[in-house]
């Protein structure tokens, strides 16, 4: 072997030598750690997804009460522009009618409930009047006498309270 062939051989490896130099390497105890935060860091990520898909499934549970209390609102409105003798259980009936279909009219619910339970609402009679004192007497329109209209709205809606209203007419007047 030659001077100049053992020159190539030894520019070869410091050539090889020298590229590992650049690569930098790291100690053990660096890379350890760095592998440690590398996982904290992905459980943070984790416990950070858990807690979106948490908020989001929260947030979506909030959006159907909202929806519902709305409609519920609307109802309460319809049904009390509808005048019902107890509202409370006009709503509760109509709410039972409304979760059995699933598009409901509002209005159709009110309709039909009003042919079906005729006795929860209060019948319309024009202009609503003072009532008189027990020593004044009505007086009688037409052929129908006070006490006989109160007779016949207590026999047709079947409510506690116009049969009360009739049987205290009844005592005051009989």
């Amino acid at each position: 072997m030659n001077l100049s062939e053992t020159q190539d051989i030894l520019s070869v490896d410091t050539a090889g030598h020298g590229e590992n130099d650049n690569l930098r390497l790291v100690p053990v105890s660096e890379s350890i750690r760095y592998r440690k935060r590398a996982q904290s860091a992905e459980k943070k990520i984790e416990a950070l997804a858990d807690q979106l898909a948490e908020a989001k499934a929260e947030a979506k549970k909030a959006a159907e009460q909202l929806s519902g209390i709305e409609v519920e609102q609307k109802l309460i409105r319809k049904l009390a522009a509808a005048r019902p003798v107890d509202l409370e259980t006009a709503v509760l009936i109509a709410k039972a009618k409304i979760e059995g279909e699933t598009e409901a009219d509002m209005d159709s619910v009110i309709e039909q409930l009003k042919k079906e339970k005729q006795y929860l609402f209060a019948v319309t009679s024009g202009v609503v009047t003072a009532k008189k004192t027990a020593g004044v007497r009505e007086r009688a329109e037409g052929s129908q006498t006070f006490l006989e209209r109160a007779a016949r709205k207590a026999a047709t809606t079947g409510s506690r309270t116009d049969l009360q209203e009739y049987l205290k007419l009844r005592r005051n007047f009989v």
